[in-house]
């Protein structure tokens, strides 16, 4: 699969660890049989910064998504305030997501999760995207709460909250 860079591309920025990062990232979305790759990098040259050859910039793409790796060294790191998010259609594919991405990463609420590099994830399914937008918004609002109290997030509950009536008044 060929790497082409879209006209608007995600720019992320790593210490150092660009070209091991969007290794990483293919493999997770390949495994997930999501088309993915890594384009022809831009290396450091005799002028530097760093020792010539070194990768600078690390073109690839997830599902369709233009992404750059850039080594751009220790001054920036990333925060929650940007995330990746990754619609999963089921549970099954959800997990896989969810468990490979947090390898030696940290989990958060709501299925989100930091990786090893430091970069936010939301892992969702896509039955909790058409449950939030539903019209009858008590059920929507069953769901929320549902997600509210998840870390990983778990289809199967997420539905039964969806589904439950509430309880008549007396």
């Amino acid at each position: 699969m060929s790497c082409t860079l879209s006209s608007l591309t995600t720019c992320l920025w790593f210490d150092g660890q660009a070209e091991e990062a969007a290794e990483f990232y293919v493999s997770v979305f390949r495994a997930a049989g999501r088309e993915a790759g890594i384009g022809p990098m831009l290396r450091v040259g005799e002028a530097g910064p760093d020792p010539a050859g070194r990768p600078l910039v690390v073109p690839f793409t997830l599902d369709g998504q233009s992404l750059l790796g850039l080594n751009g060294g220790p001054h920036h790191r990333f925060t929650p305030a940007i995330s990746l998010a990754v619609r999963c259609a089921g549970q099954e594919e959800l997990d896989h997501f969810w468990h490979r991405l947090l390898e030696g990463g940290k989990p958060d609420r709501c299925g989100w999760l930091t990786d090893r590099y430091g970069l936010s994830w939301q892992v969702v399914p896509q039955p909790l995207i058409e449950m939030l937008g539903d019209a009858d918004t008590a059920a929507a609002g069953r769901a929320m709460q549902a997600m509210m109290g998840m870390v990983k997030l778990d289809i199967a509950p997420l539905r039964q909250a969806f589904g439950a009536a509430e309880p008549a008044k007396a």
